[in-house]
């Protein structure tokens, strides 16, 4: 018998919530809890290093109806990594391909239906709904810890977003498998916003929120299984949209192993949360143990929001560290049939 999650809500406990599934996700549904008076809250910095926790923990936390402004949202995803314990160089990323506004600044990245950093592509290139699973800017050398994004403008039906557990990716595969991949190392690139630039003719930013995110060549290469710096489980760390090969294997050997890896976190439905948004709502996630991807079902209407993503630590893998199912207790295991 599974065990029931854990509560990772600490000084959170107090305000209602549920688990979306035993896996990941967390709701808050009740719109009195804003995120904005947690940030003028007299206890605030416990409450926003137990949030930082729970979304660690559950991959991604919802919060519904959200009053909250564009510099109080730069100002929590600002907080939340330096109160979980990330470097003091790291800050909040500037996209390469973000234009930068008076209303807006390069910090807060438009997430839109209508082109951009959501949209980069000339023109659809697969039928798969599945192509678009992700892990925001692993492109660059210091990627991301935590990611806010509040959607202002959905469509009538349709538009909801998906995460997906890397834990729960890493803890279903089997022990050798697992074995196999820790060590390894991903070259992760951004071939699709350098691009989008030429394209359009953006000059792309040069300076994102590390000194070691320069340049514009959009280039990095971390482990395909990396410690979690915060809750210390493995968790698989490679994606569909930036992922491009496996450093030590040959080209033929990547390419199996990563098609494989992409099938294994979009055809596991059981370690994915489907979220369907209504207007102002929130989503806090973490980019070191999930994955996610937007649902393009909506026709022309306008989806678009607003995200803050944060500058985390230089990925690692602790060849010490525990997977998330033995520290938790779940008796599961994948077993090799004989």
């Amino acid at each position: 018998m599974v065990n029931a999650p854990p509560s990772f809500l600490g000084s959170l406990s107090a305000l209602e919530s549920f688990d979306n599934t035993p896996i990941i996700g967390t709701t808050f549904p009740n719109k009195s809890v804003q995120l904005s008076k947690l940030l003028t809250a007299p206890n605030s910095d416990e409450l926003i290093k137990d949030l930082a926790t729970l979304v660690s923990h559950r991959g991604v936390v919802f919060f519904s109806d959200q009053d909250l402004t564009m510099e109080q949202q730069k100002e929590l995803g600002t907080r939340l990594g330096e109160l979980a314990g990330k470097p003091k160089t790291s800050t909040l990323h500037i996209h390469p391909i973000s234009e930068e506004t008076p209303e807006l600044g390069a910090d807060i990245s438009v997430i839109s239906s209508k082109g951009g950093i959501a949209r980069p592509e000339a023109r659809l290139t697969s039928t798969r709904a599945s192509r678009g699973w992700h892990s925001d800017i692993t492109f660059e050398p210091v990627p991301s810890d935590y990611a806010i994004l509040k959607m202002h403008t959905i469509p009538k039906v349709g538009g909801d977003t998906l995460w997906a557990s890397g834990y729960e990716a890493y803890d279903r595969l089997s022990p050798a498998y697992q074995k196999f991949l820790e060590g390894l190392t991903a070259v992760h690139h951004a071939d699709v916003f350098i691009e989008y630039a030429a394209r359009n003719g953006i000059k792309m930013h040069q300076n994102r929120g590390s000194p070691e995110n320069t340049g514009t060549h959009l280039t990095a290469i971390h482990p395909v299984i990396r410690t979690h710096p915060l809750t210390g489980f493995k968790s698989l760390f490679v994606n569909r949209e930036f992922t491009k090969r496996i450093v030590e294997l040959s080209p033929e050997e990547s390419d199996n192993v990563l098609q494989f890896l992409q099938l294994h976190i979009s055809e596991n439905h059981d370690l994915q949360v489907r979220y369907r948004w209504n207007t102002n709502d929130v989503a806090i996630w973490d980019n070191r143990a999930t994955f996610h991807t937007a649902t393009n079902d909506y026709g022309d209407e306008l989806r678009q929001g607003n995200r803050v993503v944060s500058i985390g630590e230089k990925p690692y893998f602790d060849p010490n560290s525990k997977s998330r199912r033995v520290v938790l207790g779940d008796p599961r295991q994948v077993v090799p049939d004989l």
